[in-house]
């Protein structure tokens, strides 16, 4: 018989270390990394310094470049970047060497130039709060693995559903993975709460259709592929001069619909469209959906965290008569990537539009007793999705660090910041505004006319929007552009750490470079 010190080693045969190490492996790479995380903001910071002459700080290197990018086509890039993935592991140095490069090789959003996109850079306590996630690394499908994020969830949804009239006892949300993710679950949500049989049986013979705004995002078709319906079932809304949508013509397009034998059920309204920023009138919106027994879901992904200002929450009125709202906390209030919600007056309605049946999952009693209509703790049993990552932390701490009155004063700043960049593109001859003065959200849209010319068509206008947008980078900014009435137009997106001095580099910065054009 052998004795004790003859048996094997556990595992795959080699010796186990006695103790762990692992908080000592975190802590030597946490301090290696942080070296060069921290300079990369650095960069940022001292970069702002010098915005306003329309140039960034050169950073040296083998590119010329700014803080904001080194940029270089994908092949150069796949290049320059070397990179592979070993056989054997190349241990700390070889992770640090992969971290610097994509460091390096980045657009860095903390960079006042960075002005293209509707999000920017997170914060000090988005910092925190992603690496408390991935310390914690667990998964918030049910209560029993994720107790206290469960709750920080629930307190977080609940408060913010508040903000928008959801005030009943069982009002609340989830979150999601994004704004995309929250238009399709609610999109299904309205389909198997006005039509529960489709839950079991699918669409039948029911010729679904929606209505969204002209202007609406994108997602919404995607959702239609998702859910078997098709692209042909989203009907475009018309809008306004400024880009809302009319309810009149709502109303018109969904009886013609019932009378082709079409089956409407959800009208999407935007709280601040991608292009112009515009916000749906949402009361109006709300009767002809009450008229007809439609859905109102309104897509507040970009504009709707302005319900935390005073100033400018007025723009969510009717807010309250929605039958759920998505938001995104990581576009306006700059916390990290991805960090989406969607609300409701009453969870129960979630709950009962996607539960599902899984005993190795779901351990609470018969899911139609008292007993689970009173509260949902299992919260991927209120979701499309199972695994979920724990992303209402980041929301939930940066709420607790600035407060409500914080996030109000910089919505309200970059909102000012706003109105400042509009007086001096329509105090210069060589810009033509196109959106309006004041903008409805952070973005404005503008063309670029020399000595207050335009070209002659929509092409060449476009062409010269691309190119100025093209030669804005090496100077440190970074902007996006879409198509307009008259070809390509601007669209710079003002965020809450951008300065004045900021839009006043880059109005500069546009018209040194497209003075130098034909």
């Amino acid at each position: 018989m052998a004795s004790k010190s003859d048996e094997p080693p556990p595992g795959n045969g080699s010796a186990e270390p006695k103790f762990l190490n692992r908080a000592d492996e975190v802590d030597e790479l946490l301090k290696a990394v942080q070296q060069l995380i921290i300079p990369f903001i650095r960069q940022a910071d001292s970069d702002a310094s010098s915005k306003f002459t329309g140039h960034g700080v050169s950073i040296p290197g083998s590119s010329p470049r700014a803080a904001l990018v080194e940029h270089h086509p994908p092949q150069k890039l796949m290049d320059l970047m070397g990179f592979s993935l070993p056989g054997d592991g190349k241990g700390k140095e070889g992770l640090l060497e992969v971290v610097e490069k994509v460091l390096r090789y980045s657009v860095n959003t903390w960079d006042q130039g960075f002005l293209d996109k509707l999000y920017a850079s997170t914060n000090a306590v988005g910092v925190v709060s992603e690496l408390l996630l991935a310390v914690l690394n667990t998964n918030v499908h049910v209560y029993a693995v994720s107790p206290a994020l469960t709750i920080l969830e629930k307190t977080t949804s609940r408060s913010l559903a508040s903000l928008y009239g959801f005030t009943s006892p069982r009002s609340g949300g989830i979150s999601t993975q994004g704004g995309s993710a929250s238009n399709t679950t609610s999109l299904i949500i309205a389909r198997n709460t006005l039509y529960p049989s489709t839950r079991t049986l699918g669409n039948q013979s029911h010729n679904f259709v929606i209505f969204t705004s002209a202007h609406g995002h994108y997602s919404l078709e995607k959702a239609t592929q998702m859910c078997g319906l098709g692209t042909n079932a989203v009907i475009p809304v018309p809008v306004d001069y400024k880009g809302r949508m009319i309810p009149e013509k709502l109303e018109e397009f969904v009886k013609k619909s019932k009378d082709e034998g079409k089956t409407p059920f959800y009208v999407n309204a935007t709280a601040g469209t991608t292009v112009l920023g515009s916000f749906d009138p949402f009361t109006q919106i709300s009767q002809v959906c009450k008229r007809h027994n439609l859905w109102l879901h309104i897509d507040g992904s970009w504009g709707a965290p302005v319900i935390f200002s005073p100033k400018h929450a007025h723009k969510m009125e009717g807010s309250e008569l929605a039958d759920s709202i998505a938001m995104n906390p990581h576009k306006m209030l700059n916390v990290p990537l991805t960090c989406s919600f969607l609300l409701g007056p009453d969870m129960q309605v979630f709950h009962k539009a996607n539960t599902l049946p899984a005993g190795y999952l779901f351990h609470s009693d018969d899911p139609d007793s008292s007993a689970a209509n009173e509260e949902v703790w299992d919260l991927a049993d209120l979701t499309l999705q199972c695994g979920r990552r724990g992303d209402s932390l980041k929301l939930a701490l940066s709420w607790v660090y600035h407060g409500s009155s914080g996030f109000a004063s910089q919505i309200d700043n970059a909102f000012d910041t706003t109105a400042y960049f509009v007086s001096l593109l329509t105090s210069s001859p060589n810009f033509l505004l196109v959106s309006d003065d004041p903008p409805p959200c952070l973005q404005v849209c503008f063309y670029y006319a020399k000595n207050g010319e335009m070209k002659e068509g929509k092409e060449q206008n476009g062409k010269r929007t691309s190119d100025i947008v093209k030669k804005l980078v090496p100077r440190g900014f970074m902007v996006d552009y879409a198509p307009g009435e008259r070809g390509l137009m601007f669209r710079v997106v003002v965020n809450v750490q951008t300065r004045s001095e900021t839009v006043e580099g880059l109005v500069r910065a546009i018209e040194e470079v497209g003075g130098d054009m034909d």
